[in-house]
């Protein structure tokens, strides 16, 4: 059963396990190609284990091979379904655990988020990158801002209690969500 298909990947369950594979790119040298689909595929596996070391609740990985990563199913819900002030409060501990360990998800969105056994997991690493810059936090924190205000009505309030967790969690967050503050203006001149 096909999950989703994208320009980068394929998603599918199978016998219990999500596979996720990069799809070759026609326009690239085959062995260019491979070797960037086997690298993405290796970085992507690294930086959901070390989210999971630094206490982010991530599927477990259970095989790695070339441009294939074979990952544990979460039978949950995303959270763009359910996202209420309270998940949203402890998405900003998650997030800034996630930034302590240095790592930038890339595509925080409520859809990359799994409420799974009452726990939230964050999933689709495909994007993300180690940075511990305020600016690379900023435009991670900024993008789920943005869809909270494109796809939830109460948008306001989710992001006042995800920065209460972020603030709770992380010494940097005020420093964060300024930089937050200077892209979404950015946005609007541009």
């Amino acid at each position: 059963m096909y999950l989703t298909s994208g320009a980068e990947a394929t998603v599918k369950v199978e016998d219990g396990m999500v596979i996720k594979e990069r799809v070759p790119k026609n326009y690239r040298l085959k062995e260019l190609d491979e070797r960037i689909r086997k690298e993405r595929t290796k970085a992507e596996a690294r930086l959901l284990s070390e989210a999971r070391r630094a206490g982010v609740p991530t599927p477990i990985i259970y095989d790695i091979d070339n441009s294939t990563i074979k990952m544990q199913y979460l039978d949950g819900t995303a959270l763009k379904f359910v996202i209420d002030e309270n998940l949203s409060e402890q998405v900003g501990i998650l997030v800034a655990e996630l930034h302590m360990a240095g790592i930038i998800h890339g595509d925080l969105t409520t859809s990359n988020l799994i409420l799974f056994n009452d726990r939230i997991y964050m999933i689709d690493f495909g994007l993300s990158f180690f940075d511990s810059s305020t600016e690379a936090r900023g435009v991670d924190v900024h993008v789920l801002f943005q869809t909270f205000e494109s796809t939830h009505r109460d948008h306001d309030k989710l992001i006042e209690a995800f920065c209460r967790g972020y603030r709770q969690e992380f010494k940097q967050a005020d420093e964060v969500l300024e930089r937050v503050k200077e892209i979404e203006k950015r946005g609007r001149y541009a």
